[in-house]
């Protein structure tokens, strides 16, 4: 067995290619950046309309989200993903990018069981770690603090 999995290294090492490890990082520092600079735009712009910071705040990363979703439902942030890489997975883009493409990989399955289902397959678990993780830095901040 262990000479299998040394053949199969081997062969896999052989088959792919080795990453640019220096350009990866730098574009997925830039689009991460890029997409943090497109929120603070988008604060600005919020703020010097008049809307209160309150507001500004919700609506910032609502703007975000839309925007990613849209883009992922017309197939640009894929692309903008495959260049990008780890930089489109700053928290509120890759979530949403992640819950419309797997809603989208079962529509043929139907509104409840495909898209409805699928959709919460990737952010179910998201969303309930997330809670528990919350429930529990508010618990020790409470004790604590």
């Amino acid at each position: 067995m262990p000479n299998q999995d040394k053949e199969y290294q081997q062969m896999t090492k052989k088959a792919s290619p080795p990453s640019p490890k220096l350009k990866n990082m730098l574009c997925a520092f830039l689009v991460g950046g890029l997409i943090c600079t497109i929120g603070e735009a988008f604060y600005m712009l919020y703020s010097r309309i008049g809307i209160k910071e309150e507001t500004v705040k919700l609506l910032v990363p609502v703007t975000i989200i839309i925007i990613t979703a849209i883009l992922t439902g017309i197939g640009v942030f894929d692309k903008i993903a495959k260049h990008a890489g780890a930089g489109t997975l700053v928290p509120i883009t890759g979530f949403a990018n992640a819950v419309v493409s797997s809603g989208l990989e079962y529509t043929t399955d139907g509104k409840i069981f495909g898209t409805g289902a699928k959709m919460f397959t990737i952010a179910g678990p998201v969303i309930v770690y997330g809670c528990g993780a919350a429930s529990l830095y508010g618990l020790i901040y409470y004790c604590f603090l």
